[in-house]
C-alpha cells in the first residue's frame, strides 16, 4: 500500500477532521441529521467526539503542518464552545450523568 503525496495526506487529515467536527455538531443538535431530517442532541457522543480530536491533537503534537494544527484546534475550539452551551442549556448534565444526589 502506497502512503500517497503530503498534499493528499493532509487532504484526507483535513477531511478526517471536518468529518469529526460534522459529527459533533450533529451530536450537539446544531446539524440535522441526514438520515433522520431532524436535529437530534446526544451530549455523550458529542463528548466522545471531542475527547477523539482531543487525542488526536495530544498525539500529533508536533508531527502537523501549520494549518492542519490550526484547523484542529479551531475544531476542537468550536465543539467545546458549543458543548458547553448545550450543558448549560441542559442544566449542567449529560444524558448519561448520574442523577445528582443530596448528600456530599
Amino acid at each position: 500500500m502506497t502512503e500517497g503525496s503530503p498534499s493528499r495526506q493532509a487532504a484526507l487529515f483535513l477531511q478526517l477532521l471536518l468529518g469529526l467536527q460534522q459529527s459533533g455538531m450533529m451530536a450537539l443538535g446544531k446539524l440535522m441529521n441526514p438520515l433522520t431530517r431532524r436535529l437530534e442532541r446526544n451530549l455523550d457522543l458529542a463528548r466522545d467526539t471531542i475527547d477523539t480530536l482531543a487525542a488526536l491533537e495530544a498525539r500529533t503534537r508536533d508531527n502537523l503542518e501549520p494549518d492542519e494544527a490550526r484547523v484542529l484546534r479551531q475544531v476542537l475550539t468550536e465543539l467545546r464552545m458549543n458543548y458547553v452551551d448545550e450543558l448549560k442549556k441542559s442544566g449542567g448534565k449529560a444524558e448519561g450523568d448520574p442523577p445528582a444526589s443530596d448528600s456530599p
